[in-house]
């Protein structure tokens, strides 16, 4: 779905006094937003074609760190620029911010205009540019959860991120009354979104104290990266704005639900008919939507990374609090890694429950997309729907139990190296190696409260 600007609408807006800022940004690594704020006038008057930025961008760990050992950018070559192109069919208002629009970037080589292969949202293109040369329209959507508290962000590094205080006291999924005692908030959110035109659909308490949920329209996969990436961002910025703070951490704390970030997709043919849907097959299953399933089951474990690119990330795998642990399917079934939804409609679709809120949604969408296609492509048969509790049934495969045994399986994936190439592949296994290097040398609370004195 487009946004809700153009040029011109732009440069009424500029010219009545309603907008004198946009944000000009892309998605790094982590799916954050990076970027510049021009003025208007300057954005419309040719700033619109081009920026410049550091190529150190698509370098960085979490930390802003430059991280050695990239073949893309380094100290060696110099950290040069890359061109930031604004993709104008983004161009939106963003009325949580005065005076302010946003429009999204792909980032190319300076010299040669070409895309960045390690960019989030060039990879993503390209495996959507696969799908339409197969004849198909990938269209998804992601549950997007949140932990929302009364503390700000400030008051958190003041007190070395104690004292934590959820909005609100216990479990609230679903709950009306404890949803609206967050409702400065999330009215908000709902309608920033809506301003911007971001077709939200909801929001909702999730399955424990303080956490949320929100969700918004079915889209084709790049225009839903887009959302999900803006939509964390407003979420942090009207809560930060009204003295309160939010995390997107796949688990804050091994006592709470981790946040999730399911993934439902499906393909359409190019006249907008769901090729998922067969009436006459069991479940309404067509036979290319299994295909694209068992695709996306050769190689969960090998895309896991994608999924889950942080230490933080495997902590979310627990048994018994809603995040799965097998790489299965099923239908309708929540314990499972991947559900079969809207069977025997024409809704039918496969929901991917191993994302968290933490994963990046272009690489996460991309590795999706990826692996289903690769089912089609070898037409790989999918094996019978598993039933009851998937927690506890022997003999199934594992979600990895940590990113070292996860970036070893993207590492050695030929599936994903096909797709995406080697530099892409071995790009983001160094994240996951610097990652878990980070991780390692760290001295944790965990360990200071447990051998400060016993050991």
């Amino acid at each position: 779905m487009p946004a809700n600007l153009t040029l011109q609408s732009l440069q009424a807006a500029c010219d009545a006094g309603e907008i004198d800022t946009v944000l000009v940004v892309a998605p790094d690594m982590q799916g954050r937003l990076i970027g510049k704020r021009f003025h208007a006038a300057f954005f419309l008057d040719g700033g619109y074609r081009e920026t410049h930025c550091c190529n150190y961008l698509l370098a960085l760990d979490m930390e802003m760190a430059t991280v050695p050992g990239y073949r893309s950018a380094g100290w060696a070559q110099g950290y040069g620029d890359y061109v930031m192109k604004p993709d104008l069919a983004t161009l939106r208002r963003l009325p949580w911010l005065p005076g302010t629009a946003m429009v999204m970037c792909d980032l190319m080589d300076h010299h040669t205009h070409r895309e960045i292969a390690v960019s989030p949202r060039a990879i993503l293109k390209r495996q959507v540019a696969r799908a339409r040369e197969m004849g198909f329209q990938p269209m998804m959507a992601t549950e997007l959860e949140f932990y929302l508290f009364a503390n700000s962000y400030e008051s958190f590094r003041d007190k070395g991120f104690g004292d934590l205080i959820p909005i609100s006291a216990y479990n609230e999924d679903y709950h009306i009354f404890q949803t609206t005692k967050e409702e400065d908030v999330m009215r908000a959110v709902r309608n920033g979104l809506h301003g911007a035109g971001i077709p939200v659909e909801n929001s909702k308490g999730e399955a424990d104290a303080g956490q949320a949920e929100i969700n918004y329209r079915y889209s084709d996969a790049l225009d839903t990266a887009d959302n999900h990436t803006i939509i964390k961002q407003a979420v942090k910025e009207i809560a930060w704005a009204r003295g309160k703070s939010v995390t997107f951490m796949a688990r804050y704390d091994h006592r709470k639900a981790g946040s999730a970030a399911h993934v439902h997709q499906s393909l359409w043919t190019a006249d907008g008919k769901p090729a998922f849907h067969d009436p006459g097959a069991p479940h309404g299953m067509s036979a290319l939507m299994r295909h694209f399933v068992a695709g996306q089951l050769a190689a969960a474990r090998e895309m896991t990374v994608f999924l889950a690119p942080y230490v933080n990330s495997y902590k979310r795998f627990t048994v018994g609090m809603f995040a799965p642990t097998r790489p299965v399917w099923s239908i309708d079934n929540r314990t499972a890694g991947f559900r079969v939804c809207g069977a025997d409609t024409k809704a039918v679709r496969v929901e991917c429950r191993i994302p968290g809120s933490d994963a990046n949604p272009y690489l996460a969408c991309a590795a999706l997309l990826a692996a289903g296609l690769d089912g089609i492509e070898r037409k790989l048969e999918l094996g019978p729907a598993l039933e009851g509790d998937m927690y506890h049934a022997e003999g199934l495969p594992e979600i990895p139990r940590n990113l070292r045994d996860a970036a070893a399986l993207l590492h050695g994936s030929a599936t994903l190296r096909k797709a995406f190439g080697d530099d892409v592949i071995d790009h983001y296994h160094h994240a996951a190696e610097w990652e878990i290097a980070e991780t390692d040398r760290v001295v944790t609370d965990f360990e200071l409260q447990r051998l400060f004195e016993r050991s």
